[in-house]
């Protein structure tokens, strides 16, 4: 009972898997970046690209804060129990804060092991729309960051270059990715273009697999809601009679039919004996009425028939 208990309790924290993963790695990319900082001091192209990577950061985390603590089953436990202070905490735009984004990393891989692997690899694969926008999402993150880092570091110094500081290595980046292409800033080395084309690649897939996880979202089919199962439990064997009594009623109502001289249909009603199987009612009754689309198919024929006289 306890270890059901925890269950529930961790599934109930727990959001959509590929989420948590996504949440995860962003966390480490994050406290790498406080260490690159910290390390790079001295590099003002390599801050400012960083200072950029943190503040979209902050707000990413922001939102999963505001996520978990309206989605959570009891707000109060999530923030003082559940490190939600922290998470508060960590996305403000504070350097001394962000270190508490580890209690963030530690609450993922602590909702993951227990979720377990096998469990974790099936559900992933299952959801692979959401596990393939995550994977793009946190890829075109990637590409942003260190795309922004490696064009600078290549295009920053060549002869006739335009990609000259950090400022421009980012817009130039986020341009390509969102495959707009302004050509306002633009590679002129070998490296630096092929640089370029896996940016491009890139924002193709994100930009392909988001509008068709949107078209999935809003004009996929609806899941019908799934009936209760004590209810469910309850109420089939009633159904089941219900469905047979019914049937079996429609059976003798049709074979008690009468034809269009107004005389029944013995031979019909013979033919189903009380202890037959509900394929060999179910049987007879499309004999009997095709039998009787048939008659009335020949009157309709005698009526046109009439009329051109």
């Amino acid at each position: 009972m306890a270890r059901e208990r925890a269950r529930t309790r961790i599934r109930s924290e727990l959001k959509n898997t590929a989420y948590e993963i996504f949440i995860g790695a962003l966390s480490i990319l994050s406290i790498a970046n406080l260490v690159l900082m910290l390390v790079f001091a001295s590099d003002p192209s390599l801050q400012l690209v960083l200072s950029v990577m943190n503040a979209l950061f902050s707000g990413i985390f922001l939102g999963d804060f505001l996520f978990r603590i309206f989605t959570a089953p009891s707000a109060a436990h999530y923030f003082f129990r559940g490190f939600g202070w922290a998470d508060l905490l960590a996305s403000l735009p504070f350097a001394q804060l962000k270190v508490l984004r580890i209690f963030r990393l530690i609450r993922v891989f602590r909702l993951l092991r227990d979720l377990g692997p096998r469990t974790l690899w099936s559900t992933l694969i299952h959801d692979r729309a959401n596990s393939a926008l995550m994977t793009l999402l946190l890829l075109g993150i990637l590409v942003l960051q260190f795309g922004s880092l490696s064009i600078l570091a290549v295009e920053g110094k060549a002869d006739g270059a335009n990609i000259t500081s950090a400022s421009d290595a980012l817009w130039y980046t986020v341009v390509t990715i969102s495959t707009v292409g302004y050509g306002d800033q633009y590679p002129v080395t070998n490296a630096g273009r092929l640089i370029g084309v896996l940016i491009i690649v890139v924002g193709v897939g994100i930009f392909g697999t988001f509008t068709g996880y949107l078209a999935n979202l809003f004009l996929g089919p609806s899941k019908p809601a799934e009936p209760e199962d004590g209810a469910t439990d309850a109420e089939a064997p009633g159904a089941t009679q219900a469905t047979a009594t019914t049937e079996a009623e429609a059976v003798t109502a049709t074979t008690e039919a009468e034809d269009p001289a107004g005389m029944p249909q013995p031979a019909a009603a013979a033919s189903v004996a009380p202890g037959a199987s509900l394929a060999d009612e179910s049987a007879e009754r499309l004999r009997v009425l095709l039998a009787q689309s048939e008659e009335t198919m020949a009157e309709i024929r005698q009526l046109l028939a009439d009329a051109k006289r």
